[in-house]
């Protein structure tokens, strides 16, 4: 008889299993929506390190200014920084780049959008503007991220 008993107790009871599935639902509901903007914060902060002072952008920016001695303007935008402008002559020693590794055309923010580029900067007046449409793809929006700080 003993070891029909134990035969019987193998398992698990329902409510035994219908407990362990509360238990998990309910650590669940508390987990997923933490989890549900993680990855809208970290595209976020990738945008806000590439637009960064010390962000792979504004150290292509630098060497580019030690080397011709102005950042690139607003015609030639962020695609100086990996090609010649015709601005500068072929012969000129001036241009040494490219500046930033891969192609112009790699240079999208976390949306898969062109970053936004100005020079001489609305905000930033003696350097750049830089910055990116951010999630909605809208200009001049609340998500966009910039290099600079609202005033």
């Amino acid at each position: 008889m003993s070891r029909k008993v134990m035969r019987r107790r193998a398992g698990f009871t329902l409510i035994e299993v219908l407990m362990v599935a509360a238990i998990l639902a309910l650590l669940a509901a508390f987990a997923v929506p933490a989890l549900m903007g993680a990855g809208d914060r970290a595209k976020e902060d990738m945008a806000k390190a590439a637009v960064g002072r010390n962000g792979p952008i504004a150290s292509g920016m630098k060497r580019y200014r030690f080397d011709v001695a102005i950042y690139p303007d607003s015609d030639d935008g962020l695609r100086a920084l990996y090609e010649r402008p015709d601005s500068i002559d072929a012969d000129s020693k001036k241009w040494r780049g490219p500046y930033m590794d891969g192609t112009y055309e790699e240079l999208l923010d976390p949306w898969q959008q062109e970053f936004q580029y100005k020079s001489p900067g609305e905000f930033n007046e003696s350097g750049y503007d830089i910055w990116s449409v951010g999630p909605d793809g809208e200009d001049g929006t609340d998500d966009d991220v910039k290099n600079w700080l609202e005033k």
